[in-house]
Order: C-alpha cells, then structure tokens, then sequence
C-alpha cells in the first residue's frame, strides 16, 4: 500500500532515487577530511583540513590533484590514497547513520521508488556503510569506484547507478550533501537535492545547482511529500 500523500508511479515508467553515501546518509564527511590530512602529512603536505573538506565528495583521484602542486611527484599519489584508505578504515567503527536515514531509504521504498546508493566509496568502504545503514531491504542497487571510469564531479556513477536501476535520468532524483553531487547530476539533467549534514551550506549546493537543500535526511524525510521527491511521483491533491 502506497502511503497517505502520494500515488503509485505510472505503470509503465519505473522512477527512482539516488543518494550519494558519504555525507548524506552516513556522517563521515569529516572522517575523510582528517584522514586525507594524515594521509597528506605522511608525504610532507601540510593542507588545512578546511581547503580539504571543500573537496570530500569528489573523487580522490581528482581530490589529490586539485590539493597538491602540479609539479609534485605524481608517482606518489597512489601512496597518498591508499594511506587515506587505510587511514579511514581505522575509524569504520565510529561510522554512523544520520539520523532519519534508514528511515528515509524506507519511506522512499514504500512509496514505490526504486532506490540506489551512488557512491564513489571504495568496494570495502561501501560494505561497511550499507551495514551502517542496516537498510538492504529498502535498497535496489548500489554503485562504488569501480564502477565508474571518471569519478565525481563527473556523472559516471549516476549513469552506473541509474543503468543498475533501469530507471531514465528524466524519472529520477538524487540526493547528494557535495557540490560535487549537484554538479554531477547537472550533468545528466538529475534535479538534485541538497543535504547540509556533510557541512556544506546551502548556498553553496544552490550554487551548484541543488533544486531545494534540507538539513539532512530527517529534514528531507519530514517535508518528503513537498519535495521534489514528491512531486516526481506526482502527490495526490
């Protein structure tokens, strides 16, 4: 049964929801931000944690690049990511769910959506998180690194999730708390909806191309029917 508020999607479109991971629905955005600041140090970069954290959500290829000088050796950049991978694995167990997470991941099941984890998290680092979420009943797919050639800002991993989905850029949303995650759905025509839980102010996810910007996901899920979650499965009047 379809909740009080909305109607069942049309039958013969299948609709769904994207939600970045990292930020969004797991509070780890910093946890990444101190653990490339380790990772930088080791190789003798001092980088303030603040220009770091402005570059969490995209991918770490692309982070460390826009983080290190250009004529650094580059050689060393796979040293520096895996030490930021072994360095946040170290805190997997003080990972947790925003709260309203799952719940949201429920609602947004219940109401007919197909609903997939679109995240550019390493293989390990997503297993980790779904078992954060305690949510797989409610989720359809999920993406990570590997199943993308470019990382974000790039929309690689929303084309991967939306092909897991069989779901069309055009009856989707996507849910992201990065303005890497609004510039990647731009990208593919996604309206996007910002999430300020991974620290990252409104302004700056309007900027970036957000269609609306909730506090994080119980906001979201507190104003779902108005939102543009809703209006895609066209609320009943």
């Amino acid at each position: 049964m379809v909740p009080q508020g909305y109607e069942s999607p049309d039958s013969g479109r299948r609709r769904g929801i994207l939600f970045d991971v990292d930020g969004t629905l797991i509070d780890s955005s910093y946890i990444h931000t101190i653990s490339w600041w380790g990772a930088f140090r080791q190789q003798g970069y001092d980088i303030p944690m603040a220009s770091i954290h402005h570059f969490v959500g995209m991918g770490g290829d692309r982070l460390v690049d826009n983080l290190l000088p250009g004529d650094r050796d580059k050689s060393l950049d796979s040293e520096i990511m895996a030490s930021h991978a072994a360095l946040y694995a170290s805190h997997w167990p003080a990972l947790r769910r925003f709260d309203g997470a799952k719940e949201l991941l429920a609602q947004c099941h219940a109401v007919g959506l197909a609903v997939a984890l679109a995240s550019s998290a390493r293989n390990q680092d997503l297993e980790v998180m779904k078992a954060t979420l305690d949510a797989d009943a409610f989720i359809d797919a999920a993406t990570s690194a590997n199943d993308a050639e470019e990382s974000k800002p790039s929309p690689d991993i929303l084309s991967a999730a939306l092909e897991a989905l069989g779901v069309e850029a055009a009856d989707a949303v996507f849910v992201g708390d990065a303005v890497w995650d609004m510039k990647a759905a731009a990208a593919l025509g996604i309206p996007a909806i910002g999430v300020t839980c991974g620290g990252v102010n409104a302004a700056e996810l309007r900027e970036a191309g957000a269609v609306e910007v909730y506090e994080g996901p119980r906001d979201l899920l507190d104003n779902l029917v108005a939102s543009a979650v809703g209006r895609l499965l066209s609320p009943a009047s």
